[in-house]
């Protein structure tokens, strides 16, 4: 006797096409902006809906709505991997050269009369922004000086990556030489297509994952000379940035100094910061 066939389901890795509806779009949306301040545009729809797809397909979900209901327990173990999903991580070293020029030139005078130097890099992605930090202030004040370098991200997947301190050899191919050699050390065998951060400069960052929005940092040793939050608070509603600045700007020491991104700017001078060109900013006075 033969049977006749089962009703198909829909297969999880077609999930390319299932659409993700705009009402649980926004409800994705809403509670990711709850969680980590991240305020997605309307128009990310089908970056989200991408992105997520994978997430489904690993978790074997047939909908977006599934996944909502499984982000809705606020200790759902998949948690870190909803933020990781829709979190950018565009990074290089020495991106925006001119800041680490102007770091040194401006923290001679803070380091000629403490002798350490303490800076945090928030949202450090893949650890390319610390690690200039290391070789920058290195190079400017000596391998014997006191240098502390704090670097936060709310992405777990990143953090891994920057804390191994391994990247592959085309990462830096447009460094100088002096860099090259100053920083990295060469794989060998199976990982001549990689480079490792030098231990020496390794051991001046220290990596802590973070969410900006948690109402307690777990920040030690402050106040900080500078921090660099760069390309970070575009992703946040304005409530969200003027928050964030307030708390900077108590962390950082008098005439401490704040460096944000080229399409990030602080126009409101209630906060206490002074402009020195550049997108680079000088603590001044208190917030109003």
């Amino acid at each position: 006797m033969i049977r006749p066939a089962a009703p198909m389901e829909r297969d999880p890795l077609a999930l390319d096409r299932v659409p993700l509806s705009p009402a649980t779009f926004d409800a994705l949306r809403n509670l990711l902006h709850a969680h980590s301040g991240i305020a997605l545009a309307h128009h990310k729809i089908t970056m989200v809906q991408s992105r997520l797809a994978k997430r489904l397909r690993a978790l074997g979900l047939r909908s977006y709505e599934q996944y909502h209901d499984l982000l809705r327990d606020p200790q759902a173990e998949e948690w870190p991997e909803f933020v990781n999903a829709l979190t950018t991580n565009l990074t290089s070293f020495f991106r925006e050269g001119h800041h680490f020029t102007r770091l040194v030139e401006l923290l001679k005078p803070a380091y000629a009369a403490s002798k350490r130097i303490r800076i945090w890099s928030a949202g450090c992605s893949t650890g390319e922004e610390p690690y200039t930090l290391a070789m920058t202030l290195t190079k400017a004040f000596g391998a014997s000086a006191a240098i502390q370098i704090l670097a936060t991200d709310l992405d777990t997947a990143v953090l891994n990556t920057a804390s191994r301190g391994i990247y592959p050899i085309a990462r830096v191919e447009s460094l100088a030489d002096e860099w090259k050699r100053l920083g990295f050390l060469r794989g060998k065998g199976e990982h001549q297509d990689q480079v490792r951060i030098r231990p020496e400069l390794r051991k001046l960052v220290t990596f802590t994952q973070m969410n900006l929005l948690d109402a307690q940092w777990p920040l030690e040793g402050g106040p900080f000379q500078a921090i660099f939050c760069r390309n970070v608070m575009i992703y946040f509603d304005k409530p969200t940035q003027r928050d964030l600045l307030r708390r900077y700007h108590g962390l950082l020491e008098p005439e401490g100094l704040l460096f944000v991104g080229h399409s990030e700017s602080l126009l409101d001078n209630s906060l206490g910061f002074q402009s020195l060109g550049q997108t680079i900013y000088r603590r001044k006075g208190d917030p109003a």
